[in-house]
Parts: C-alpha cells; sequence; structure tokens
C-alpha cells in the first residue's frame, strides 16, 4: 500500500502530496490513500475552514484531477477513475473537446 505522507510531516508540498498518488494502480490502495490525504487537509479545515465551503474530499479530488493533467493521457485517466476526480478546468477523460 501507498503510505500518504510517510514521514509524517505537519506541512507537505503539493508534490510530496500528489506524486505519490500518480503511481497508485489498485483500487483498494487509491482509497486508502484518499482517506488519508482528505483526513490531512481536513486538519488544516478544522483550523481555518475555507470561505467557499469546500469541503477536504473536493479539495483532494481536485487537487489530484489538477495534478494529473501534468502526466501522460494514461496517468491522467487512470487517476480519474481510481480517485473519481476531474481537472477542475478542463475537465476529465469523457470531457468533449
Amino acid at each position: 500500500m501507498t503510505k500518504f505522507n510517510p514521514e509524517g510531516k505537519a506541512s507537505l508540498t503539493n508534490g510530496e502530496c500528489l506524486h505519490p498518488a500518480m503511481k497508485i494502480t489498485d483500487a483498494d490502495d487509491a482509497a486508502q490513500y484518499l482517506r488519508d490525504y482528505v483526513a490531512f487537509i481536513q486538519g488544516f479545515l478544522d483550523k481555518k475552514p475555507r470561505q467557499d465551503g469546500m469541503t477536504a474530499e473536493q479539495i483532494a479530488k481536485t487537487n489530484l484531477g489538477y495534478f494529473a493533467g501534468y502526466y501522460d493521457d494514461e496517468t491522467r485517466e487512470r487517476v480519474e477513475l481510481l480517485f473519481a476526480c476531474k481537472h477542475p478546468i478542463f475537465g476529465g477523460r469523457d470531457a468533449e473537446v
């Protein structure tokens, strides 16, 4: 299983949060990674809620979809499927071009 934040850092870069997720190929692995990533984000929201009301899960999926856009089509599509996410601007694999 791919561990989110294996070093237990209090603060992470986007790359530290998201790069490991781009390598995940298993649905169970993706589910546990997303769960831990959402919990990490929730910790920040508990201290300082967002004005727009986005949930930790919405933020996580938006970040995953955006970050996957920097990868090849195969990786992007896999990430979109595994994490049920899409690019916040360009949409997902089913978006019309």
